[in-house]
């Protein structure tokens, strides 16, 4: 083998390698909508990530490893390896993180959960404390406010009979 076919190999196997890395960078944003649940939305800016993120990927890998020239094995390199990977380990590399990340969530929301648990306590302590004198104030305020309003109304048909009278 003479040196330029050693480096079209060479080549050849580094934009393999870097199909992987496309497959793997499409398996994360894959990982990422089954763990969390996202809106259209988000995933539409998602994928525009995917491929801004693909895109300056590439651009890199073909100016440091070929000065910028880009040859057609470059693309059949790539896309057998996003395929090889796709086919091959990508399902379990899928299952594994989101069985991580799902692990992870639950450990969080425990933690959260025994942390924030005094603090309902005491919340639920204080309210039944409170919610009998605080319900007591706001039935005697209603009272008193219909005591008031009746005593008004009271007051407006005395005036008005006593217009009534004087204007007669």
């Amino acid at each position: 083998m003479n040196s330029d076919s050693l480096k079209q190999l060479n080549l050849f196997l580094i934009f393999f390698v870097s199909g992987v890395i496309i497959g793997v960078l499409f398996d994360i944003f894959r990982i990422i909508r089954r763990s969390f649940k996202v809106s259209d939305f988000h995933t539409y800016i998602e994928d525009v990530l995917f491929g801004i993120l693909t895109g300056l990927f590439l651009i890199f890998i073909i100016f440091v490893y070929n000065n910028g020239n880009i040859r057609f094995y470059m693309f059949v390199a790539l896309i057998l390896g996003a395929i090889s990977y796709l086919l091959t380990i990508s399902k379990y590399f899928i299952k594994i993180n989101v069985k991580i990340i799902t692990l992870i969530k639950k450990v969080i929301f425990k933690i959260l959960h025994f942390v924030t648990y005094p603090f309902i306590l005491i919340t639920k302590f204080i309210k039944k404390i409170l919610h009998k004198p605080f319900m007591l104030l706001v039935i005697n305020l209603e009272k008193i406010k219909k005591g008031i309003r009746s005593k008004k109304e009271k007051k407006v048909k005395k005036i008005i009979s006593k217009r009534k009278d004087f204007s007669t």
